[in-house]
């Protein structure tokens, strides 16, 4: 599958420039078939979203921890939050755990 660029690219070409598929092909090192798919289509690729599963997502955590590790990355390294921090400040926000199995200090 072609990115984003590379069609709008055969679109440009085709359109605005009137180049031949042959043309467009050799330019962008593709078959033919698939330049002319792209150039007179209107389909545009749609991105793929994979549904996140498992306990964490199910019960919403998963979309804090994601928020949090997103704000992370705008930190300096040593500002990001460990794993300890991150299980610390979902287990105050009342995420379910056996106390007998994970002891944090």
């Amino acid at each position: 599958m072609l990115t984003m660029p590379e069609i709008n690219s055969i679109k440009c070409l085709r359109n605005d420039k009137s180049l031949s598929m042959n043309e467009i092909a050799d330019i962008h090192k593709i078959n033919w078939r698939t330049a002319k798919k792209y150039a007179d289509g209107e389909q545009i690729p749609k991105e793929k979203n994979e549904k996140k599963k498992g306990m964490m997502y199910e019960e919403e955590w998963g979309d804090i921890v994601s928020d949090w590790l997103l704000e992370d990355q705008k930190l300096r390294k040593k500002l990001r939050r460990t794993n300890k921090t991150l299980f610390k400040g979902l287990r105050e926000m009342g995420f379910p755990v056996p106390t007998e199995r994970y002891v944090i200090s």
